[in-house]
């Protein structure tokens, strides 16, 4: 697998179009890639006005950048699958095309309303410190792990931004 995250962000919609021109600026001005250009804005829109409501941020979830480093976030911490039986490695074998496929595939249906979560798989593990007892665990479907890493990059900066 590949680690290009300098993936070019296009605007997607009208209402997005300031905030990509911020990040642009930001990412020229700063020299970082798009997806962080963009969490800077966030966060310095958070930071700058406590009250500020972010109605647009949906629209972001389904940019290239923001999925491709929230692949390289799940695929870098290497879980088990899920329901499903897809794992990161079968993912991977189709080498970049596959993964952008399958990137690409999220983002619609997310973009069109069709993305529904599938359910957890419950395996028991053991209790660390307390033989022969165990505890639950649920194990998300990797296209929910991408999902899940996606919108944690962009609320992060937003509610990670001290008053």
């Amino acid at each position: 697998m590949t680690n290009r995250l300098d993936q070019p962000a296009s605007p997607e919609s009208p209402q997005d179009v300031s905030a990509e021109l911020s990040a642009r600026s930001i990412s020229r001005a700063e020299g970082v890639d798009a997806f962080q250009a963009l969490q800077r804005v966030l966060y310095r829109s958070a930071k700058q006005d406590r009250e500020r409501r972010f109605h647009a941020l949906y629209d972001k979830l389904t940019r290239r950048d923001v999925m491709w480093r929230a692949w390289v976030d799940v695929a870098t911490n290497r879980g088990a699958p899920g329901v499903d039986g897809v794992s990161i490695a079968s993912i991977e074998d189709g080498g970049v095309e596959a993964i952008r496929a399958f990137l690409d595939s999220l983002a619609e249906e997310l973009r069109t309303g069709t993305y529904r979560p599938k359910p957890l798989r419950r395996v028991n593990i053991p209790k660390p410190g307390q033989p022969g007892k165990s505890r639950p665990l649920s194990i998300p479907c990797v296209r929910d792990r991408v999902i899940m890493a996606a919108a944690k990059s962009l609320l992060e900066p937003i509610f990670g931004a001290p008053g």
